[in-house]
């Protein structure tokens, strides 16, 4: 799990602002071996195919077995290793134990199935994917459900979950330039700001209750008052392109004094393990030199923990020279910690760092508590949330103390925005505090940006269908010419 503070200014520039991490951990690829069999080290145990003669069994590890043959990382011995990338023609007819990883919306799970692929050599592949292109036999599904740029498309394909990063997805740049095509008449940047500002608080929530979804595997919950809520209301919230944040509203909905009992996903009732995740991965602890290795190492042992992908993963010998290929010598796809020039950076003011503060605050507390205290995944989220609630409140101290200074692009949110908004007015020759006549009427462009999400939305969707061709084809290309 990554800074909330810091993925927000990741993906300021690039993305609808987000705030955590969760992920579920699985990835397959498929591939012929592109040298000689014996040429490969063998795999340990493995079930996938019994020779029957006269004499004892023989077991045929998974690396020799013609069927299940394709590109792998190879075993060198004495704890080297050559990462080799993987192919993407994943075969209909072998039973694999497949990973969710979850996540919030572009935090860099891309990340997490590199090293998935590294391990197994097989592919991940993302749920509008399944979803748009079809199902297919992948091993490790990358999602983002059930936050709104997420789609539980792979059906019942799933029997574990492992959560991952949050972070976000669309730019606010790009997201502007349709914005013209949707109304004639297209609103001040000032008011793009203060809404933009407000679905950064919203995605506060978010993030929480991302979060929550998948530790109570699936519990359904309210976003922002972060109640148990009706079935009903749920459906409502999955479609947050359709209603309005006031339209649904708990209090509306469900009722303020209703006493609302336990209810789940159904979705959830189709993964083996339901949607608990079996371990909570860390982008921080990933790419750090001191903890890397050890976080790929709880990567590998969650896909052990059934032969069906486990026979696929490579010896633990390799463990730390896979984890050595893909962050200290970037083998592989690029993420987003490759990108060649910075991301904008943005400062958030006193307003938004305590709402952040208060969001992790609450989440700790909670997974602190009995009967939570005892579980490994929850004691590693309040471990994570504890070092990002630090970081944030660095930086709210810097704010306090003018070593951070506001501009007017920088996450303000409303009391802010106020505060400056009556400053000025207050500072122009002859002016008062300003009142609703002197201000004149306020126009509503509450409809324009419905209609601007709703629009990212379709595009997105649009724009993944297209990228899955794109990304296979660059990667076999890459594989093709050796440039990984």
């Amino acid at each position: 799990m990554e800074s909330m503070s810091r993925i927000l200014k990741l993906k300021a520039k690039r993305a609808l602002p987000v705030l955590f991490v969760a992920a579920v951990v699985t990835l397959l690829v498929e591939d012929g071996l592109k040298t000689p069999v014996l040429s490969r080290s063998l795999r340990r145990q493995s079930s996938y195919a019994v020779v029957q003669t006269d004499a004892p069994q023989m077991h045929v590890p998974a690396t020799l077995d013609l069927p299940s043959q394709r590109s792998l990382s190879l075993n060198l011995g004495g704890g080297d290793c050559e990462w080799t990338s993987p192919t993407y023609h994943v075969p209909d007819d072998i039973d694999f134990y497949k990973t969710v990883i979850a996540g919030f919306p572009s935090g860099d799970k891309r990340m997490i199935f590199l090293q998935m692929e590294a391990l197994t050599g097989w592919p991940a592949k993302d749920e509008w994917d399944f979803e748009h292109i079809g199902m297919s036999n992948h091993p490790f599904i990358k999602a983002n459900y059930p936050h709104h740029e997420g789609i539980w498309g792979w059906e019942d394909e799933a029997d574990q979950v492992v959560m991952w990063d949050i972070g976000y997805a669309k730019t606010w740049e790009d997201a502007t330039l349709f914005l013209d095509r949707l109304y004639s008449e297209r609103p001040p940047l000032s008011d793009f700001l203060v809404w933009r500002d407000e679905r950064v608080l919203d995605e506060v929530d978010w993030y929480g209750w991302f979060i929550d979804y998948y530790m109570e595997g699936g519990l359904l919950r309210d976003i922002f008052t972060h109640k148990k809520t009706t079935k009903h209301h749920w459906d409502m919230l999955m479609m947050p392109t359709v209603y309005t944040r006031a339209e649904l509203e708990y209090d509306l909905i469900v009722g303020a004094d209703t006493v609302v009992e336990d209810a789940y996903d159904p979705r959830c009732a189709t993964v083996t393990e339901g949607c608990a995740p079996v371990a909570v991965i860390s982008a921080e602890n990933l790419r750090d030199y001191t903890r890397g290795p050890a976080e790929t190492a709880l990567i590998a042992n969650v896909l052990k923990r059934d032969s069906r992908i486990g026979d696929y993963v490579i010896e633990q010998e390799t463990w730390d020279c896979i984890w050595s290929e893909l962050i200290e010598n970037g083998r592989g796809l690029k993420t987003v910690y490759d990108r060649p020039t910075p991301e904008a950076e943005y400062n958030f003011s006193a307003e938004m760092l305590e709402a952040m503060i208060n969001e992790l605050s609450r989440l700790i507390t909670k997974y602190s508590a009995s009967p939570w205290n005892t579980k490994i995944t929850a004691n590693k989220v309040v471990t994570l949330l504890t070092e990002h609630r630090t970081l944030i409140q660095e930086e709210l101290d810097d704010l306090l103390a003018g070593r951070r200074v506001l501009t007017e692009k920088d996450f303000l949110g409303p009391k802010e925005r106020e505060r400056r908004r009556n400053l000025t007015l207050e500072n122009k020759e002859g002016a008062t505090t300003p009142t609703t006549d002197q201000e004149g009427e306020k126009k509503d462009y509450s409809r324009y940006f419905f209609a601007m999400d709703q629009k990212l939305l379709e595009i997105r969707r649009i724009e993944t269908r297209k990228s899955l061709y794109k990304k296979r084809k660059e990667a076999q290309d890459a594989a093709k010419n050796g440039t990984f």
